[in-house]
C-alpha cells in the first residue's frame, strides 16, 4: 500500500500518525500518508535541509542541472503508468485525463531542463571608456512549493522543474486529498540522483507548514496555487519577510460565443472546458456567454451531450465520461450552487439522473435563465455543473465577462479571427483560449490578473520568477 513519507535532507522519514487517502469513486483505501503532529518543526527542518542544499546547487553549471531535470523525466515517464493508475484512484480521475496529467508533468521537467541556460544577462552599453555594466540571474534561494489536489502532480511539477532549473532548491507542500501520486512522483526526482536536500517535502497542518516555511529566513518565494482567500492570507504572511509570492488562485471563467461562432465546435470546447477533471480546474469555462441569435442552438446542443455523458468510476472500462468529485464537500457545493440558481428562476436544461451512490459523485447539469448575480455566475463552481447566460452583443459579452474580481482565463468562440481576437484583447484575463478550450503548455506562461494572482507559471517568464536580477559595475 503506497504511504506518503515525508523527505527531508535526502532521507525518507515516517511519522506516528497515518491518515487514509480514500478513493472518491467508491470509497475504498488507496494508501496513506503520514501525518506530522509538529509540522512547524518539520518545515524548519526541511528549509534548514534546503538552505544547506541551496549553496552546492546554485553554483552548480546549466548543463548539469539540465541533465538532473532529464533524469528526472526519464523517470517518472518509466513509472507512468503505475503513477496514473495511483492518481486516478486518489484524485477520482479517469485513467485518460490522469495519463494526460503525468504526460504534462514529465514536459514540464523536459522544457524546463532546455531553459536551464536561458536567464541570460546582459552587457549594457556605457558612457565611460573605462566602465562596463554588466546584468545578470541568480537564483533566488530557497522556495516553499504549496500545491492543490485537483492536478496535485502537474501542478507541483510546474513549480519543481523551473525552480530547480532556476537553480533554487525546493520544500513541498502537498494536498492532504491526494498526496500519493506526487509523492511518488518527488521520489521518482531522488532515485534520477538530484542531491540530497534539493527537493524536500512535508505532510501536516497547511496553516502550521505554511506559517513555519514563511518565517524561515532562507525561504525567499513561496509558490501558491489554491483559493484566492487562502491567497490573500499567504500574500499577507508573506508580506512580515518581504517573501516574494508567486500566486495562481480562483477563477471565474467567461466562454463567450458570439453570433458567427462554429456552433458545434464551440459545444465540443464547452465540453472539454466544463467537464474535464470533472469541471475542478481553476481555468475551467464557468459561464457560458452567448449571443442571443445562437443561444438556443448552443443550448440545446450542449445539454444534448451532456445528457448522452457517462458518470462512472474512472479506472471502469470503458471509460465513463465523467468521474466524481473529490469529496462529498465539493459535491454538496456544487449541488447548493445549482438549487440556489433554481430557487431564483432558473431553469435546467439537462434531464435529472441517478449517480453511483456510493462515493462523491455529482450529476452534471446545465442551466439557463439564471439571474447574473447568483452563485453560478458569481462563484467559482469547481465541478460538473454550469450556465447559459444570454448576452445581447460583443459589448454586453465583455462586460459580463469583466464583472468578477477574478481574471484568470477566458475563452472566445468565432469564425471571424478578427473579432475574436478583439474581443480577447478586452478580456480581462490572464490566459485567453480563442476557439481553444485547452490553452494550458509549458511553454507559455499562466497566471491572471485581479484577484486571481500574481506572477506567472510555465515558460520564459515562470523561469524568470525563481530568480533575483544582480547589476555589476565594473572599471577596468
Amino acid at each position: 500500500m503506497p504511504i506518503a513519507k515525508t523527505l527531508i535532507g535526502g532521507r525518507w522519514e515516517s511519522r506516528d500518525v497515518r491518515r487514509p487517502v480514500h478513493d472518491p469513486a467508491d470509497g475504498s483505501l488507496v494508501g496513506e500518508i503520514d501525518w506530522s503532529s509538529n509540522p512547524a518543526d518539520d518545515a524548519r527542518r526541511a528549509a534548514d535541509a534546503a538552505a544547506l542544499a541551496f549553496e552546492s546547487w546554485s553554483t552548480t553549471t546549466a548543463r548539469y542541472r539540465a541533465q538532473a531535470l532529464l533524469a528526472a523525466a526519464e523517470r517518472i515517464e518509466q513509472r507512468a503508468d503505475d503513477l496514473a493508475v495511483l492518481l486516478a484512484r486518489e484524485a477520482g480521475k479517469r485513467l485518460p485525463e490522469a495519463r494526460g496529467e503525468i504526460a504534462f508533468s514529465v514536459e514540464y521537467f523536459r522544457w524546463f531542463a532546455e531553459q536551464t541556460r536561458r536567464p541570460n544577462g546582459a552587457l549594457v552599453p556605457g558612457e565611460a571608456e573605462a566602465r562596463r555594466h554588466l546584468v545578470r540571474r541568480k537564483p533566488a534561494g530557497v522556495v516553499a512549493s504549496l500545491t492543490p489536489w485537483n492536478f496535485p502532480c502537474s501542478i507541483q511539477a510546474r513549480k519543481l522543474a523551473p525552480a530547480l532549473a532556476a537553480g533554487c532548491t525546493v520544500v513541498a507542500r502537498v494536498s492532504e486529498k491526494a498526496p500519493l501520486a506526487v509523492t511518488e512522483m518527488i521520489r521518482c526526482l531522488t532515485e534520477a540522483g538530484l542531491p540530497d536536500g534539493v527537493v524536500n517535502l512535508v505532510h501536516g497542518s497547511p496553516a502550521e507548514t505554511t506559517e513555519a516555511l514563511l518565517a524561515h529566513p532562507a525561504v525567499r518565494i513561496v509558490s501558491f496555487t489554491g483559493s484566492t482567500e487562502v491567497g490573500r492570507a499567504i500574500m499577507a504572511q508573506a508580506s512580515a519577510r518581504i517573501v516574494r509570492p508567486l500566486l495562481e488562485l480562483g477563477g471565474n471563467a467567461p466562454f463567450v460565443v458570439l453570433d458567427d461562432a462554429d456552433i458545434d465546435a464551440a459545444v465540443a470546447g464547452a465540453m472539454l472546458g466544463r467537464f474535464r477533471n470533472t469541471g475542478q480546474s481553476c481555468i475551467a469555462a464557468n459561464r457560458f456567454l452567448v449571443q442571443e441569435a445562437v443561444h438556443d442552438e448552443f443550448a440545446e446542443k450542449l445539454t444534448k451531450h451532456i445528457d448522452a455523458m457517462v458518470v462512472g468510476n474512472g479506472l471502469d472500462e470503458p471509460c465513463p465520461d465523467l468521474g466524481p468529485v473529490i469529496d462529498t464537500d465539493r459535491r454538496d457545493a456544487v449541488e447548493a450552487l445549482v438549487g440556489d440558481a433554481v430557487s431564483a428562476g432558473g431553469r435546467l436544461l439537462t434531464t435529472p439522473r441517478e449517480v453511483p451512490s456510493q462515493g462523491s459523485f455529482a450529476a452534471p447539469a446545465l442551466l439557463t435563465d439564471v439571474p447574473r448575480d447568483r452563485g453560478l455566475a458569481t462563484a467559482e463552481v469547481f465541478g460538473p455543473a454550469a450556465a447559459v447566460f444570454r448576452v445581447s452583443d460583443a459589448d454586453d459579452a465583455v462586460a459580463f465577462a469583466n464583472a468578477t474580481e477574478m481574471g484568470l482565463a477566458g475563452y472566445v468562440w468565432s469564425r471571424d479571427i478578427t473579432r475574436a481576437w478583439r474581443l480577447g484583447e478586452r478580456l480581462d484575463a490572464g490566459i485567453i483560449g480563442i476557439n481553444e478550450a485547452l490553452p494550458s503548455v509549458a511553454f507559455a506562461p499562466m497566471g491572471g490578473t485581479k484577484q486571481s494572482g500574481l506572477g506567472r507559471e510555465g515558460g520564459d517568464l515562470g523561469l524568470e520568477e525563481f530568480t533575483d536580477v544582480q547589476y555589476a559595475s565594473l572599471t577596468l
